[in-house]
């Protein structure tokens, strides 16, 4: 290797940058970005909800999981709402005592703006329940739970996608993956992978590439699974199938 090659090294080295302690400790916590912010929510056995704020280098305190919700591997992920990117909903389910739960989330770092903007409501307007978790309900008002009892969602994952942002892709042990529509509160689709048992996933939503010339199918969805074999997958939302298609890794 020769001068050259080490600066090149250099310049394109990852840097990595130590935060601040979290204000608890959290183990095995879940986390999501929202603009300058990373949402994290709970852990195994603890019930504490935070931002941190990624241009203050600070934290702070969202809300409390119920206490009914015992957190060991859950998940949570993020609903963008598509008329308004900045309203976002959070879905936390799954774990090995399962729970589903909605937070309708309004950054915590704008206190004083929602203030303002509350002042200038009518007193009469019914308040909507913010940063708080609350069971997800159907169109009657009544409690939806995700996920059957015989199946084991102890470290699942899950991604949202859909024409309408609508559809949550779920896996779980040993090779499952469901498509559960959040709209209709009720599961569309259930496929097995080409897949071993694994305990360890990491499952991604593939975005539409914007130099690409050609005009995306906003009905076909991508996505890729990371476990002992890398899996692209693909769902077509007109014909609700799967393909699945092996990836070679990297050395």
């Amino acid at each position: 290797m020769d001068l050259n090659d080490t600066k090149v090294e250099q310049s394109t080295a990852t840097h990595l940058e130590a935060l601040p302690p979290l204000p608890v400790s959290l183990y095995q916590s879940q986390g999501v970005s929202h603009n300058n912010e990373i949402l994290i929510c709970g852990g195994v056995h603890k019930r504490q909800c935070y931002s941190y704020h990624t241009l203050k280098n600070q934290y702070r305190f969202i809300c409390l999981y119920p206490k009914n919700a015992i957190l060991f591997e859950h998940c949570v992920v993020k609903r963008v709402n598509p008329s308004n990117p900045n309203e976002i909903t959070l879905l936390s389910l799954g774990g090995t005592y399962k729970h589903t739960l909605v937070m309708k989330y309004t950054s915590v770092w704008d206190n004083d703006e929602a203030e303002d903007e509350k002042k200038d409501k009518n007193e009469t307007e019914p308040a909507k329940p913010l940063n708080q978790w609350l069971p997800l309900r159907d169109k009657n008002n009544k409690p939806v739970y995700i996920g059957r009892r015989q199946e084991n969602y102890e470290g699942i994952r899950a991604v949202i996608s859909g024409s309408n942002n609508h559809l949550l892709f779920i896996i779980y042990p040993p090779n499952n993956i469901d498509v559960f529509d959040l709209n209709t509160c009720k599961f569309v689709k259930q496929a097995v992978m080409p897949t071993k048992k694994s305990l360890s996933y990491c499952f991604l939503s593939k975005p539409w590439n914007e130099s690409s010339t050609v005009k995306p199918n906003k009905k076909r969805h991508d996505m890729i699974l990371f476990c002992e074999v890398c899996l692209d997958i693909e769902y077509d939302e007109d014909k609700n199938a799967f393909q699945f298609y092996k990836l070679q890794k990297k050395s």
